[in-house]
């Protein structure tokens, strides 16, 4: 069996081939490209840095990460804090089965399914070395590909922006937090972070 051909390589293209139905777009190096699967490769690549050992599983699960996240718009929940947690919990059940999905169909053993769905769903983080590298591999990709645009909406409220960066911060391992600090960002925005974080 070539490599094209392992179970592993069929479900990153499926993966990748429902990344690409993302309705949304988004400019990379000029070209128009699905946001889901822009964000799926800049997950994998982070992901390459912070635990370059890692399993099959992890690396499936990483790249399954907003699996068709458009399905359930953020709208269809009500804007407060409770109904921003139920959603988010609805899209980690829904993404998990997706993938899980995906991975049976290829030829995961039923194990290998239930614990990516597990680290999708980001269950044990903190305690599960996997898990946490997801973690941290997502607010890599948030601080170096998001923060600035999502800080730009919000110059009004500092505060918030304060709040954000903390959380983000305490939600990685010291062995992110050392990533984290190599991602160059504007003046502006490496000030709010250093207020942030001390």
């Amino acid at each position: 069996m070539s490599d094209t051909d392992s179970p592993f390589a069929r479900a990153v293209a499926r993966l990748d081939a429902l990344h690409g139905d993302d309705p949304r777009e988004t400019i990379v190096e000029g070209r128009s490209q699905p946001y889901e699967q822009v964000y799926a490769q800049r997950m994998s690549e982070w992901l390459a840095t912070v635990k370059p050992d890692a399993s099959e599983v992890l690396q499936l699960a990483v790249r399954a990460q907003h699996l068709q996240r458009w399905r359930l718009p953020r709208d269809d929940y009500p804007r407060d804090r409770p109904g921003y947690l139920a959603w988010r919990r609805e899209l980690g059940r829904l993404q998990a089965e997706r993938a899980a999905e995906v991975m049976r169909e290829v030829g995961y053993e039923e194990a290998d399914c239930e614990r990516a769905a597990a680290l999708i769903r980001k269950e044990g983080i903190k305690r599960d070395s996997e898990a946490q590298a997801l973690e941290d591999t997502a607010c890599l990709v948030f601080l170096q590909y998001d923060f600035v645009d999502f800080a730009e909406q919000h110059l009004d409220d500092e505060d918030k922006l304060l709040r954000i960066i903390r959380k983000t911060w305490k939600k990685m391992s010291p062995h992110g937090q050392s990533f984290a600090q190599t991602i160059s960002l504007p003046e502006t925005h490496q000030a709010l972070m250093h207020k942030a974080l001390t």
